[in-house]
């Protein structure tokens, strides 16, 4: 720029034009650099962040990995021994006459029959269940009062082919077992119960089989499981027609019959005529000639279906043909030889209710099977006593032996209510059916 001829006030002017020029310069570089350093700041930040998201990820992906092989493991060992479990009531579902009658045999034969019949069902019903499942197999029962009901009933020639035929069935299956609960009421009921639930809640137990059939008391039990992820895990087990509670709620469940296994009938311990001999008349004596010998004691405890009942002062003409009374009866004929002289015995005595049990008020028919007097009671009563879950043994029986009692003993109930009580009661058959000869039994006899 050529400064000839520029006064001084024009260079003043230029400089101090140069000098807002040069300070809006400074200006911008302030600002610019206070840019850089605010990136820089905002730049360290996120990549400390990224660095912690990278270390979060890094050590989630380590954890998940953990937890992954944790999960594994877990799979692998709940699928590790993998079984079924088949819990069968004893005392009412029994195996087919045909069976118990070969003892031994017939119990190995019938373990056999199960095993398969469970194994069929599981692989074409149940495909989640692993194909090296086990069958797991628990019979309880009173095997005394088993083997003598069956015997009473004609099933068996001798009451130890029971005995027999579940060391067969014991004997044949490693995992296979039957428990002899001994005698009392509802032994067997308790032990399947806390069995069933024991086992519902195991993850090693893929599935229950429950051979309940016959008994209206395990639908209490059955009511406690409704959803039906647990549902789902039970099947049924058909012998006799399911009784009238179970027959309602078995529509939740899977049910199966297995063909020649169980009976569909319940045996009747009365199935021979039983009469107790009255002491105000003569025992009548089998004559046999010295040339013969007598048969085999009868069994003890045998009742002659041709012996009096109490009470008959006068016996009324034979019958005809006594052995169609009782054709598997063994009779007083048959204990001797063709040289046995035999009385003629009396008629069946006329169907009225009768106490037959000698020094008791148990009433019995002309069979001599137990019945229960008709009784007349409120269902709205009943229905809200059965809520109460009163301890029937210690109102009625007065002689509760648990301890602790899941049931209420502390109510005083009204007349009203002991009556509806007894109801509730006599609602659960007694699994001595009409052989009962409890005095004190509060259950059902039909």
């Amino acid at each position: 720029m050529a400064l000839e001829g520029v006064s001084d006030q024009e260079l003043r002017r230029h400089f101090e034009m140069l000098k807002g020029v040069e300070h809006h310069k400074n200006e911008l570089i302030l600002e610019l650099l206070s840019r850089v350093d605010r990136l820089d700041e905002s730049y360290q930040q996120m990549a400390l962040d990224h660095q912690r998201e990278t270390q979060f990820n890094r050590e989630g992906q380590l954890r998940e990995r953990k937890l992954q092989d944790e999960l594994r493991k877990i799979k692998a060992f709940m699928n590790r021994d993998p079984f079924v479990l088949v819990l069968i009531d004893g005392d009412g579902m029994i195996f087919e006459d045909s069976l118990i009658r070969e003892g031994e045999l017939g119990g190995k034969e019938a373990a056999a029959v199960l095993w398969n019949g469970i194994k069929d069902h599981v692989h074409d019903t149940l495909p989640d269940i692993p194909s090296d499942c086990r069958i797991v197999t628990r019979i309880y029962a009173n095997m005394k009062g088993l083997s003598e009901a069956c015997w009473k009933a004609g099933l068996v020639d001798k009451p130890s082919l029971i005995e027999q035929f579940y060391r067969g069935f014991t004997g044949s299956k490693i995992l296979f077992d039957f428990i002899d609960v001994g005698p009392g009421k509802d032994r067997a009921d308790e032990k399947i119960n806390e069995l069933f639930k024991l086992h519902l809640g195991d993850f090693h137990c893929h599935h229950i089989f429950f051979g309940c059939s016959h008994d209206n008391g395990y639908a209490r039990l059955l009511e406690q499981y409704t959803e039906p992820m647990i549902t789902d895990r039970i099947t049924l087990l058909e012998g006799v027609p399911f009784e009238k509670e179970l027959n309602a709620m078995k529509a939740k469940y899977t049910t199966v019959k297995l063909p020649n296994l169980f009976r569909s009938t319940k045996i009747n311990a009365y199935n021979q005529p039983v009469y107790h001999v009255s002491q105000s008349l003569p025992q009548h004596p089998i004559q046999v000639s010295s040339n013969e010998t007598a048969s085999p004691p009868i069994p003890n405890g045998y009742q002659s279906p041709y012996q009096p009942i109490i009470g008959m002062s006068t016996p009324s003409p034979a019958p005809s043909n006594p052995s169609t009374m009782n054709p598997k009866a063994p009779t007083w004929a048959s204990a001797a030889t063709s040289a046995v002289q035999v009385v003629s015995p009396p008629a069946t005595p006329t169907p009225a209710l009768s106490s037959l049990a000698s020094g008791t008020d148990i009433p019995r028919n002309r069979y001599g099977q137990r019945i229960d007097p008709p009784t007349v009671y409120d269902k709205d009563e009943v229905d809200r006593v059965r809520k109460m879950k009163l301890c029937n043994v210690h109102f009625l029986r007065g002689d509760c032996g648990y301890d602790p009692c899941t049931h209420s003993h502390n109510k005083k109930l009204s007349k009203s209510e002991m009556a509806a009580l007894k109801t509730v009661a006599r609602m659960v058959p007694c699994r001595q059916g009409s052989a009962c000869d409890d005095p004190k039994c509060m259950y059902g006899h039909r």
